[in-house]
């Protein structure tokens, strides 16, 4: 269908229609009035058909998604450091499209990066500064459930007929001008980034807040020249083919979205990648800046309290708070003047540790802002009667230690509130190159009854496939071969023995591609590791889809999941499950996971 209106778009060449242009809001007498003056002019009309709705814009887009070959060959490229063109041709794309840096020049932007928080600091600044009255745009990745969510306008995903609208505008022009550019189309990532600029430009935001998508240095979103402050949260080692094997290597390029005369903020990291944070604010001419612990922060009225649950939100929250002050002293605002010699310290200052930025009285739409702040999928509690969902997409080794934490103490917390025997168990699966072994190695504290292993797939074969969770990136064969490592590896970590593992239908599923090749997957196949029945201590189980392994865990017992396939199992712990008075869940180790589970236990969210 994709190549359908690919083909039907070239043959009617249509214009783009003008987006409306509106007046930015503006926050008292002192705020810089300022409105973008992103022209449309030499656009062409966008012809609209019953055809090109919602779910059409999404299967195009997923067309940009990049194989899994061409993946690996961009990886080659960066160990090469073959990377610096990829800026050069996102400005390419940016201008096909009919913007012009300059335009992006007059977003009023806060960039963030960071390995751990940096979504979370993005929330929270995106909360306080929409209480003061502006009209905030945020951009972010990944989507969970829907791939508007990625593009936000005071708070909420873009609506489906925007999202409609903007696609094909920004859709029709990069495809009417592929013959002067080689023939090439931006891949996803790039496609959406532009698609936000775009949006943000149309929809005259006050603020822009931008989440980095991978390091800084090169990443798509760093085209931007004059953001307004930057920020680094926490470090860590992650897309280690990316972005280097070390964290000094990793600090060089989330640094790298560093700009000169432009503050910038971090937290603490470790002595090495702090330095290297340092060295690269004094090369580009930015002055960094240490944020000070939350504890620092005086309110008068009352303790800080923040609406995102963990320790470590702390020092994002701490974040947020110097990026939203910084960003408002800049525009005039009476609760923050700016102060004379203190936005830009001199590079002499500089050593091998940043100087530390005063802490202050926050406002009081900061203290409700933080309060409020709500992140879809981090710290999440589900109730649905005999079965709690304990949700967080973490996927780095020290997220995932914030969540065990949390886990252990919320699941605690119920447990001692009901009576009867709890079941706990945990639903994982990994994405990309991350060290899996070193996050289940932190899970096994937790002393699961189960542990689910599967790949991030919504469902078999689903009645009515969503286009906003297809994933083109990794084939089949891999997401199934990566559940069943992660099965050997909790194996080897709980000392269990994996050499019976089998399925239902009768397939020998050692290997994942002979399971696949012979239909295991159409079929319904069920993978899981049959220990002793009297065998009380954790048990690990491999099941093909999302919906399959949620299934099998609730037995019935959650009237939003069909219990269709728990009456097809007869193991020892299905009882368990069902006489349990209480089964708790905890779903982690990626977002994509976490997106899928979502869309399956809150059908709000697909609306």
């Amino acid at each position: 269908m994709a190549r359908f209106f690919r083909a039907l778009i070239k043959a009617i060449r249509r214009r783009l229609i003008p987006g409306e242009r509106r007046k930015g809001a503006v926050l008292g007498s002192s705020f810089r009035a300022w409105a973008p003056s992103y022209s449309t002019a030499p656009t062409k009309l966008a012809f609209r058909i019953p055809g090109m709705d919602y779910q059409d814009a999404v299967q195009t887009l997923n067309t940009l998604q990049t194989n899994a070959s061409t993946l690996e060959q961009i990886r080659r490229d960066r160990e090469r450091g073959q990377t610096k063109g990829s800026l050069e041709a996102m400005k390419s794309f940016v201008h096909r499209v009919g913007m012009t840096i300059e335009e992006l020049d007059q977003l009023a932007i806060i960039h963030v990066t960071g390995t751990k928080g940096k979504g979370s600091t993005c929330a929270f600044c995106e909360k306080i500064l929409r209480n003061y009255g502006l009209k905030t745009g945020f951009y972010s990745s990944p989507h969970l459930v829907q791939v508007r969510e990625r593009i936000r306008i005071n708070g909420k995903p873009i609506s489906k007929d925007l999202f409609t609208k903007y696609f094909w505008q920004v859709y029709n022009r990069l495809e009417e001008t592929k013959a002067g550019d080689s023939g090439t189309m931006p891949a996803y990532f790039r496609f959406l980034t532009i698609l936000a600029f775009h949006v943000f430009l149309h929809e005259k935001i006050d603020v822009a807040i931008l989440e980095v998508g991978i390091g800084g240095a090169y990443d798509c979103t760093n085209i931007i020249r004059r953001p307004i402050v930057c920020g680094v949260s926490s470090l860590g080692i992650d897309h280690v083919s990316i972005l280097g094997d070390t964290m000094e290597k990793i600090a060089w390029q989330k640094g790298g979205i560093f700009k000169p005369g432009v503050p910038a903020f971090t937290v603490s990291q470790p002595s090495g990648p702090m330095a290297v944070l340092v060295e690269r604010a004094k090369e580009i001419g930015s002055s960094l800046q240490l944020c000070p612990d939350l504890e620092d922060f005086q309110f008068e009225r009352e303790k800080l309290t923040l609406g995102l649950a963990g320790d470590h939100q702390k020092l994002n929250a701490s974040l947020a708070l110097q990026l939203c002050r910084t960003w408002l002293q800049h525009h005039h605002h009476p609760d923050f003047p700016p102060v004379q010699g203190t936005q830009h310290r001199s590079k002499q200052l500089l050593t091998q540790n940043p100087p530390i930025s005063p802490a202050f009285c926050p406002s009081t739409a900061m203290v409700e802002g933080l309060r409020d702040t709500e992140w879809l999928g981090r710290s999440l509690i589900l109730k649905h009667g005999p079965v709690t969902y304990y949700i967080d997409g973490a996927h780095t080794t020290g997220s995932i230690k914030a969540c065990v934490k949390w886990f252990r103490e919320q699941s605690l917390k119920e447990a001692s509130s009901v009576k009867g025997p709890v079941i706990q168990v945990l639903l994982f699966n990994t994405t990309g190159e991350r060290d899996a072994a070193a996050l289940l190695k932190l899970l096994v504290l937790c002393q699961f009854d189960f542990v689910v292993f599967c790949p991030n797939i919504l469902d078999i074969a689903p009645k009515n496939p969503n286009p906003d969770q297809k994933n083109y990136t990794v084939s089949l064969e891999n997401m199934l071969s990566r559940c069943l490592e992660n099965h050997r590896t909790w194996c080897k970590l709980t000392e269990m023995k994996h050499d019976n593992l089998w399925s239902l239908s009768g397939s020998t599923l050692e290997n994942s591609n002979a399971l696949v090749k012979k239909g295991g997957l159409d079929r319904g196949a069920l993978l899981f590791n049959e220990l002793d029945c009297d065998l009380v201590s954790a048990r690990a189980l491999v099941f093909p889809c999302i919906n399959k392994g949620l299934q099998w865990i609730t037995q019935g017992r959650d009237p939003s999941l069909q219990p269709a396939l728990a009456n097809r199992l007869h193991l020892a712990g299905a009882t368990l499950l069902k006489e349990a008075s209480t089964i708790q869940i905890l779903i982690t180790g990626s977002l994509h996971l976490v997106g899928g589970c979502l869309k399956l236990l809150d059908q709000s969210l697909s609306q």
